[in-house]
């Protein structure tokens, strides 16, 4: 029984994840621990994750385990104390960007990186078996509370950034919290930061009024606006537990993430004088043109950041990233950090002295295009295979990585089945928009016409 995708546990509250469901994967969590662990939980602000949060307590406690919680916090600040309060797992409540109706849950191991696959499937095992391991009345656990996690994590990243220069540049920042995870901590760094802040859903409501959770620049419109309406220099925004930054230049100019992961890695190289980068194989060509004249290499992985987390730890990188606005700075840990990039993209202003805008133009462009497509999960492993001989026929070159990678005349497009999501996720790349664009489509009709063939309507 596979539970896990690309980035934990997702599923629809009051549907599939239910109090028994949680429960049942709590008691298997807790079946896996050597008794007396300590586990570090923490959640987001969906309305579902105290109740879950405290179903998950009590199960462990009950298996003889010692709890913390955080409370609600980015996934990217539990990340980051859980090696600080000495955890020997943490467990968070959340589903990132997903739609309001969803929830989760991720594990993290004890050096706060995503725990890794074997351990995943003990957890799939014990909760499809219905395994626990209750102690008697005298070994039960205790629930402690921490409330210092987000001043730990702030603190971190403050030692990552120049904050004096930051401070003198005075920045003036429109920053959308979309009613997340972030509200008890990006508006206090930018504050630290000396930044004249402007904030947008600026409180945690798991209904996610402002916009959906998801910071793409459809949902982004009032950010856009708000931005040149006061002058700002730069607008921010978070997904709904703040492990992704997304940008908007002075003008409203919504910035795709892959600039985002090309300009910080570029960076990232050209301050090591080297190093390796490590991301996903749907990122842009573009990370490759902009770190190899400064010594750089790029390592492709599986998308979803335990791919690209672990690799990174392996191979020593200097940066690492997903196109998403997900980026890793692995001097400060290895999680994608919303924070952080807000953070380190102020420190890379302050150092230029330039604006945003001015510093995008320097690097390479290329036309990116996503596209998605409803493609049911027990569907998924037949259209990779199905694609993958439907495109091998006629394309330069073939990569199954993650999917169907193409490199096709004039560019390339990625056909992926999403991990957290029924979808089949479409990426095409090429320095000619008109044929990116021709790429995506040509994606998506080979998917349609795939599920067609095996009886499936979308």
């Amino acid at each position: 029984m596979r539970l896990f995708g690309t980035n934990g546990i997702r599923e629809v509250v009051g549907k599939s994840l239910t109090p028994a469901f949680v429960l049942r994967v709590a008691d298997a969590i807790g079946a896996s621990l050597p008794v007396g662990s300590h586990v570090v939980v923490g959640w987001d602000g969906r309305t579902s994750s105290p109740s879950f949060a405290r179903l998950v307590g009590a199960s462990l406690t009950l298996a003889g385990h010692k709890v913390t919680e955080l409370g609600v916090l980015p996934t990217p600040a539990i990340q980051y104390n859980i090696p600080r309060l000495h955890g020997d797992l943490g467990v968070i409540i959340t589903a990132s960007h997903n739609p309001r109706e969803f929830n989760g849950l991720k594990c993290i191991a004890a050096d706060g990186l995503e725990i890794s696959r074997e351990f995943e499937e003990r957890i799939e095992t014990g909760a499809e078996h219905g395994t626990s391991a209750p102690v008697d009345y005298t070994r039960v656990g205790e629930v402690a509370r921490d409330s210092g996690g987000g001043r730990r994590y702030i603190e971190g990243i403050l030692s990552q950034v120049d904050q004096p220069r930051i401070v003198r540049r005075q920045f003036s920042v429109v920053l959308d919290c979309g009613n997340g995870a972030s509200v008890p901590t990006s508006p206090p760094l930018l504050r630290r930061l000396g930044a004249r802040v402007v904030t947008l859903n600026g409180h945690v409501d798991g209904t996610f009024p402002g916009h959906l959770s998801e910071p793409t620049e459809a949902n982004l419109v009032d950010l856009r606006k708000a931005v040149p309406a006061v002058g700002a220099e730069l607008g921010i925004a978070h997904d709904g537990d703040a492990d992704r930054a997304v940008f908007v230049d002075r003008t409203g100019r919504y910035v795709p993430g892959e600039e985002m992961l090309t300009l910080l890695a570029q960076d990232a190289v050209q301050r090591a004088s080297g190093g390796v980068v490590v991301t996903p194989v749907s990122a842009s060509q573009a990370v490759e043109d902009a770190v190899r004249p400064f010594g750089g290499t790029v390592v492709y992985t599986r998308i979803g950041s335990p791919s690209v987390t672990h690799e990174m730890q392996a191979r020593h990188a200097v940066f690492g990233g997903e196109e998403n606005g997900g980026l890793i700075f692995p001097q400060l840990h290895y999680a994608r950090d919303g924070a952080m990039t807000m953070a380190a993209v102020l420190d890379l202003l302050a150092r230029s002295d330039a604006d945003l805008a001015a510093l995008l133009t320097r690097i390479p462009r290329y036309a990116l295009v996503k596209e998605k497509i409803v493609c049911p999960v027990e569907l998924r492993e037949k259209v990779v295979a199905r694609l993958v001989e439907r495109f091998s026929r006629d394309s330069e070159r073939v990569l199954t990585t993650d999917g169907v990678k193409a490199y096709r005349s004039g560019g390339w497009l990625l056909l992926r089945p999403s991990g957290t999501e029924p979808l089949f996720r479409i990426f095409a790349e090429s320095k000619d928009p008109a044929r990116a664009h021709a790429l995506a489509q040509e994606g998506v009709a080979a998917v349609r016409a795939t599920l067609e063939e095996l009886g499936s309507a979308t």
